[in-house]
């Protein structure tokens, strides 16, 4: 497993050998990690992975079967108390008959270190709804209600659960942006999130869970090179064996289209390969002639999919 290398710093973060069963199921399996200050880490995993039972961890609001979690050195409800930590959460509900503003000042006088409720919408994006009632709002603007309450104060530590669901694309560029100034600015932020090109884009480090234990971590290149494959895709004018085309060696995964060519029988080839270059050198041998021939690094997503996978053919 790849690694980013620690600082020479107190964690924000600390999970040592940390497990936690419901009945016969194990959400978290002797997760170990360290998050370090300035570091805005994505949590990937499919459902079922350990996303949220790790937050809950984290958040004190779930205590584990074996093992430590730590939160600048002490516990998760120290931190908690001192307001060292803010939260955007999934679950739990918004007061429905109260105005924004009224929401978000009763959360700022509530934070040992407050901001100015004032500040704390305009960040957020929602001074202009600040008089409508919260159960008047849209999916969007809900979730950028719940940013304004975990950002109602001076905390070191952001965490945020699926944080974009249901924001439109220029809100999501803008959420972005906030958050890369709280980073910028020393603040530790962990999210998770199903949009790995959030992940790809804005995080500085990527954890990778699987049926609650850590299968990646590092930064989203390294990542994608974990994953040890590579896109090859190219058009073939007159079509393939299908059956020669899968017997190719190296490959991962193929699928064949048809290219819409005047002619009507073009096709598009995209494969995935361990060796791209042992592949592509096959192909050739075929005594086919490629167009549009391009070869690429998987994407996060595509490499989160590929070691995932990987992992379920191993357990299987």
């Amino acid at each position: 497993m790849t690694t980013t290398a620690a600082p020479a710093t107190t964690p924000v973060v600390g999970f040592d050998q940390v497990s936690k069963t419901y009945g016969s199921v194990r959400a978290v399996d002797g997760l170990s990690l360290r998050l370090y200050p300035g570091e805005t880490v994505a949590l990937l995993g499919p459902n079922g992975a350990g996303k949220s039972t790790t937050l809950d961890l984290l958040l004190g609001l779930k205590h584990p079967d074996t093992g430590t979690v730590s939160l600048f050195g002490g516990s998760p409800r120290e931190a908690i108390v001192a307001g060292r930590v803010g939260a955007m959460l999934q679950s739990g509900g918004l007061m429905d008959e109260v105005t924004v503003e009224e929401l978000v000042k009763l959360f700022c006088s509530l934070h040992p270190k407050p901001y100015k409720a004032a500040d704390v919408m305009a960040r957020a994006g929602i001074a202009q709804i600040a008089d409508r009632k919260v159960n008047k709002l849209s999916g969007g603007q809900v979730q950028r209600v719940r940013f304004a309450l975990a950002t109602a104060g001076d905390s070191d530590l952001i965490i945020l659960d699926e944080p974009t669901t249901g924001m439109d694309v220029s809100a999501r560029q803008a959420f972005w942006a906030t958050m890369r100034e709280q980073a910028d600015q020393g603040r530790t932020v962990l999210f998770a999130t199903h949009y790995l090109e959030e992940a790809d884009a804005i995080a500085d480090r990527v954890l990778v869970l699987h049926r609650g234990r850590l299968l990646a971590d590092g930064t989203a290149a390294e990542i994608k090179a974990k994953a040890g494959s590579r896109r090859v895709s190219f058009d073939l004018e007159g079509g393939i064996d299908e059956a020669a085309l899968r017997a190719l060696p190296f490959l991962t995964s193929v699928t064949v289209s048809n290219s819409g060519s005047a002619a009507g029988s073009g096709q598009t080839v995209r494969i995935q390969s361990s060796d791209a270059d042992a592949t592509v050198h096959a192909l050739y041998g075929l005594g086919v002639y490629p167009r549009n021939l391009e070869v690429a690094g998987l994407g996060l997503e595509q490499a989160f999919v590929a070691i995932t996978e990987a992992e379920e053919a191993k357990q299987s």
